[in-house]
């Protein structure tokens, strides 16, 4: 039997705009041009380049087919609510505004068949309270490999329908919300950093890290990571450990480590965009979604220093390496970490099936995000900074320098944990770049730049 298919883009031509539209009345949806035929590539079974870095599958068809097998597993064994989801319901229910929104985003969905059911036949989530119990089976489990690219986003995948409704956007932009998914994404990563998350790192020929089907996509594994193939999970303690991972010595040579005019690459990623001239406040929510540094850089004094000047962003892969190493020799002026949004896609963008990734410029300035500000050794590129942005429930921020620090080009600066998401390098307009981004132009369909390569030429 045949099922309608329809894209989160085509989507977004039958949804009403709700209450979370009304409080951002700028913001528009975009139904035209590349995204009506993306629509429409989806609609016809065609797969489509929407699912950067391997986070999320390809196609619409396959993430509703995970979706349809987490459902029935649920269903059948809804389990007892995790207290963290417990408190979660309660501030849903208890907060009057919370409340309607996490109603309306459902309620907004279309009742159309194509919306209110999977291509399976099965019910889409419906409410909040199934969405509870869908996340709640997730934050016991560890993500299994697979071919088909599911291996990063499954609470993205839960609310892939309603986190793009006008409620789902003012729902996911909500403080309260936010700093509860904080402590939701925490406890999943207390268990991805426990022993029982090593159950996805065996040689299954599917499903484990190690298997067959795994070896295809990482052939050389064990020669470029740190790793004992003999030791059970190849020596990794945990799942975390294993995301974590770290290159053998020589995988990823610094890019002329005593020329200090040569920027290398700061993480394993896929150029994004290049932007130069950039404003101190801008418009980031609308479809070009321009840098505003001082939302980017969350109001720090040091941001009018960058006003004018260049950035540089690029995306991370789910099977890559996930540290960040800095891009010049210089010492640490400071840090930040900052708390931001988790769900919250640019609704100028229309419906992005794979959820923030086409709002990477959006995410920028709301999501949560870590700062490292670095005087770098050669005086011609100064002030500058890295910026680790989070996105979904690739989030959490670990920075291992501090203030006062001398780093080497090359040399670590901190990681995400369960996987990378997207970066930025930003410097002041007085520095004049040669970009090499390896015969690529920026975009979603860009490939991975090794990291520690050269990126950038500072020019006299």
């Amino acid at each position: 039997m045949a099922y309608e298919t329809t894209s989160r883009r085509e989507f977004l031509k039958f949804a009403a705009l709700g209450f979370g539209a009304s409080l951002f009345p700028g913001l528009v949806f975009a139904a035209a041009g590349k995204d009506v035929a993306a629509g429409q590539a989806a609609a016809s079974g065609q797969a489509v380049p929407y699912r950067v870095g391997q986070w999320l599958p390809s196609d619409q068809a396959t993430l509703n087919k995970w979706m349809a097998a987490h459902i029935r597993e649920v269903d059948a064994n809804p389990g007892v609510l995790h207290p963290v989801l417990v408190e979660f319901k309660a501030l849903i229910e208890n907060d009057p505004v919370v409340f309607m929104l996490f109603h309306q985003m459902f309620e907004e969905l279309p009742k159309r068949r194509r919306f209110s059911k999977t291509p399976a036949g099965t019910p889409q989530v419906r409410d909040y309270k199934h969405m509870l119990l869908l996340i709640n089976a997730v934050l016991t489990k560890a993500p299994e490999y697979n071919t088909t690219g599911l291996v990063g986003f499954p609470i993205n995948a839960i609310l892939d329908w309603p986190m793009g409704t006008g409620s789902g956007f003012a729902a996911f932009t909500n403080d309260k919300v936010n700093a509860q998914l904080k402590k939701v994404l925490n406890e999943w990563g207390r268990f991805l950093t426990s022993k029982q998350s090593c159950h996805v790192l065996t040689d299954d020929p599917h499903k484990g890290w190690f298997g067959r089907d795994a070896k295809k996509a990482m052939p050389n594994f064990a020669s470029e990571f740190q790793c004992d193939p003999g030791k059970p999970h190849y020596g990794f303690t945990s799942w975390d450990d294993f995301f974590t991972r770290r290159f053998r010595e020589g995988q990823r040579p610094v890019a002329s480590p005593n020329d200090d005019s040569v920027i290398a690459n700061a993480c394993e990623s896929a150029p994004y965009r290049i932007a130069k001239g950039v404003k101190r406040q801008d418009r980031f929510w609308i479809k070009s979604q321009p840098y505003s540094l001082t939302h980017m850089l969350a109001g720090d004094e040091l941001a009018d220093r960058f006003v004018g000047g260049t950035i540089y962003q690029a995306f991370l892969s789910a099977l890559s390496y996930h540290r960040w190493h800095s891009p010049v020799s210089g010492t640490i002026v400071k840090t930040i970490l900052k708390d931001g949004s988790y769900y919250a896609e640019a609704l100028a963008m229309g419906f992005d099936p794979a959820g923030p990734n086409e709002s990477q410029g959006f995410i920028t300035d709301v999501a949560a995000r870590g700062m490292i500000f670095i005087e770098a050794d050669n005086p011609a590129i100064g002030l500058m900074c890295f910026m680790a942005v989070g996105m979904a429930e690739v989030s959490t921020c670990e920075i291992t320098v501090k203030a006062g620090q001398h780093v080497k080009k090359g040399e670590q600066l901190g990681m995400f944990h369960f996987g990378g998401s997207t970066h930025c390098l930003i410097f002041r307009p007085q520095v004049k770049l040669e970009f090499d981004l390896h015969g690529q132009k920026p975009g979603l369909e860009s490939s991975n730049i090794k990291i520690n390569s050269r990126i950038a030429t500072v020019l006299p």
